[in-house]
């Protein structure tokens, strides 16, 4: 039994070695002590268990419950984007990998150590690709804003004519306001702010040339923010 406890322990603090070394390679929060550390330990709990007769199932569960309070520490905020995810599902992975070492599973520990392995290098080329890709085809959207400045006179007309446009096309109008400039002779700024696709793009320039063909149309500009994402 002492013999079968080593080689369980030592399969387990391999396998958290070879992720580790991954991760330290890459100066990620996590690295090779912790992934190892998780590993061994979640060896041990298992271990334990089955030198008890305790559940080994119900053991395991305590495991996840103990990792995902260690990825909860690696995983922050950091100027609207989260980061550390991976590294909270590697010490996941981790602890999986452990807890079949412990049980005596061998062959699966490898294998999810392999696996993992993958994931963290060769699908972060597939991945670093798809992100490079051209986002045409994504879900994605981006906040457009038109500017027309016109006549005082003219307001409600190009108000009129933008709803007009914009409904052809169609697009639809998140907000629409107006606000006086000073000078003479009175102008007047119309600012039309939708939420569109890439794709649209097109559309939003023929809204702004049959608006800037107006007459009491003296500029026509427009911007699109930073792509997001459409939540599902």
């Amino acid at each position: 039994m002492t013999l079968e406890f080593i080689f369980r322990l030592l399969a387990a603090f391999g396998c958290g070695v070879a992720i580790g070394i991954e991760r330290q390679l890459r100066q990620r929060s996590a690295g090779l002590r912790t992934i190892t550390l998780v590993a061994t330990g979640a060896c041990l709990f298992v271990s334990l268990g089955m030198l008890m007769g305790s559940g080994v199932t119900q053991l395991a569960a305590y495991v996840v419950s103990g990792v995902g309070f260690l990825g909860g520490g690696v995983i922050m905020r950091d100027k609207g984007s989260i980061q550390g995810i991976n590294t909270a599902a590697t010490l996941w992975c981790a602890a999986a990998v452990g807890v079949l070492s412990g049980t005596g599973y061998y062959g699966p520990a490898l294998a999810g150590t392999v696996l993992v392995l993958v994931a963290n290098t060769a699908l972060r080329g597939i991945s670093r690709a798809i992100n490079s890709a051209p986002l045409g085809g994504a879900d994605i959207v981006r906040e457009y804003q038109l500017v027309f400045v016109c006549r005082e006179e003219d307001e409600a007309h190009i108000r009129a004519t933008l709803s007009n446009a914009m409904s052809m096309e169609p697009l639809a109008f998140k907000s629409l306001s107006s606000r006086d400039l000073e000078g003479h002779p009175p102008r007047v700024e119309v600012t039309a702010i939708c939420d569109a696709h890439p794709r649209d793009h097109a559309r939003l320039e023929r809204v702004a040339s049959r608006l800037g063909m107006e007459k009491g149309v003296s500029s026509v500009s427009w911007s699109a923010s930073e792509a997001e994402l459409v939540p599902e």
